[in-house]
């Protein structure tokens, strides 16, 4: 074929086919080339893989004739990773109008040419074998590329991923917030405790909520340090800039993240109720693969350390008062609290998806933990923690701080505008108070809604009395009367009267 290099099986055959006593053009037809090529191997019979293919002319004169040596290899030199297009751009501001464009793709196989034979050594990487129960590896992976959504609502999340080196078991679990402390042992601790065992090391990349990074060694933060040592397990972490050095659990973060986008469109849908229902998502999923690991980790199990006999800590504390407006603030964030514990000194445990509430050491509230974003500060407001005593304060509720949060559903919005529109300012805010105190006494919101709906959509005004009697659970059936006679004291009297004496028996 024209234009077609010659093989060294074409050359052996056409050789072959001489030696039979082929012409030089029949062996040449046979072999798959022209005469002419055929001539030019009956005059060097040398294989095209043993030809020497180095070029010793050119087609064209050099364009980096008086730079290359002159300018380019010093700065490649002193620095090596440049860019052949910096390189061209420089040359192009030294020399106007001699370089241009065009000779950008020469220029890129000169420096890469440079590079192979006269650059600095690279890197390497050296691939490492894993004894069984020796590594486990954690990381965070951004999820936003599952379009998962919470209620039809996008919901902003990482991914904790735990990864066994040799058996590759994994565990996951959402976390809301950054990477923090609380993320990291609260996921560790519950994938250790779902393994079964402990590693003897554990390696992360460079997290500020585990190390310090300030030092080589020792550099573990204080609350993490404390961690690893109740497990007996060995902190390390790659070095600076070198992210390759965590390889094992960022290679499994693509293969987790294409299986769970597969399984969520076999389920058709990737929307959940509530965060719950994600959850058990996940770890479904991540059942179905280390189902495929048992044989391995059947191996690894019984090289892993045993577990303590308790958890460990695996959450951050402050503490905080209860303040006269029945609200608490932790980390920028305001959330309001039952009005009985204003004035009280909380001790807070703060988790990635919750706060533990304790006075002394009673467990006395758990609130759902929000995470702002940037700087801004933000607020949690149940109307629940309000309603009580909006009723003794009615009028509070128009200009209250927090009225956007006192609308539990479209509806109640809904029923305050018209409310607002065609009663006067107290009776609104009185019905309005009055059908919020309903729905948090009554847990009976959802049906509030619906009544509410029902009555805006026939243009009628709510009234609480008609909403009290259309939701509120009815009333316990009347007690029976039951009459208890009182029993006859007599009988206690002759109980506590003394026996008459026994007649003695008469003699015989």
């Amino acid at each position: 074929m024209t234009g077609a290099r010659i093989t060294d099986r074409q050359v052996r055959r056409y050789m072959d086919e001489r030696r039979r006593g082929q012409t030089q053009v029949g062996a040449a037809a046979k072999a798959g080339f022209s005469e002419r090529t055929a001539r030019r191997i009956d005059t060097d019979p040398v294989l095209p893989s043993q030809r020497s293919c180095e070029r010793t002319w050119r087609t064209r004169d050099d364009p980096f004739t008086g730079v290359w040596e002159e300018e380019l290899v010093p700065v490649l030199r002193s620095v090596p990773h440049i860019r052949a297009t910096t390189l061209l751009e420089e040359l192009q501001r030294r020399h106007p109008s001699a370089y241009p464009d065009r000779l950008l793709r020469s220029l890129q196989r000169r420096v890469a040419r440079w590079r192979a034979t006269e650059g600095p050594e690279r890197e390497l990487i050296f691939r490492q074998e894993h004894p069984p129960g020796h590594q486990a590896l954690s990381d965070f992976t951004e999820a936003a590329s599952l379009g998962v959504t919470i209620d039809g609502a996008p919901f902003d999340h990482l991914l904790y991923h735990f990864w066994l080196a040799y058996s590759g078991w994994e565990f996951v679990k959402v976390v809301q917030g950054g990477e923090s402390f609380t993320a990291l042992t609260e996921g560790l601790q519950e994938a250790l405790w779902q393994l079964g065992g402990v590693p003897h090391t554990h390696r992360t990349d460079r997290l500020s909520a585990a190390y310090r990074n300030l030092a080589s060694e020792d550099d573990e933060a204080a609350d993490y340090a404390a961690f690893c040592r109740h497990y007996a397990m060995a902190p390390t972490r790659n070095n600076c800039g070198v992210a390759h050095e965590n390889g094992s659990v960022e290679a499994a973060h693509g293969h987790l993240k294409t299986a769970l986008r597969e399984a969520l469109d076999l389920r058709g849908s990737r929307d959940f109720s509530d965060l719950a229902a994600y959850q058990a998502f996940l770890q479904d999923t991540v059942a179905r693969k280390n189902a495929r690991r048992r044989k391995a980790l059947e191996v690894e199990l019984p090289e892993l350390k045993p577990l303590p006999r308790h958890r460990t800590t695996d959450f951050s504390t402050t503490t905080v008062t209860v303040v006269r407006t029945g609200s608490i603030s932790v980390r920028k964030v305001l959330y309001t609290v039952p009005s009985r514990l204003v004035g009280c000194r909380l001790k807070v445990h703060i988790y990635d998806d919750r706060l533990v509430c304790w006075l002394g050491t009673t467990q006395v509230l758990t609130l759902p933990r929000k995470h702002p974003k940037g700087k801004r500060r933000d607020r949690v407001v149940d109307y629940r923690h309000l309603a009580a005593s909006l009723v003794r304060k009615p009028q509070a509720f128009r200009r209250s701080v927090f009225r956007e949060e006192l609308f539990p559903r479209p509806a109640f919005r809904r029923a305050w505008e018209v409310l607002d529109d065609g009663l006067d300012d107290r009776k609104a805010c009185r019905v309005y108070v009055g059908l919020l105190h309903l729905a948090a006494t009554g847990a009976c919101e959802a049906a509030l809604a619906d009544h509410l709906d029902a009555v805006l959509d026939r243009g009628e005004l709510p009234d609480l009395e008609t909403a009290r009697a259309a939701v509120a659970p009815p009333q316990p059936a009347a007690i029976p009367l039951i009459a208890v006679p009182l029993p006859d004291l007599a009988g206690y009297d002759r109980l506590l009267r003394p026996a008459p004496p026994t007649p003695d028996p008469e003699p015989t």
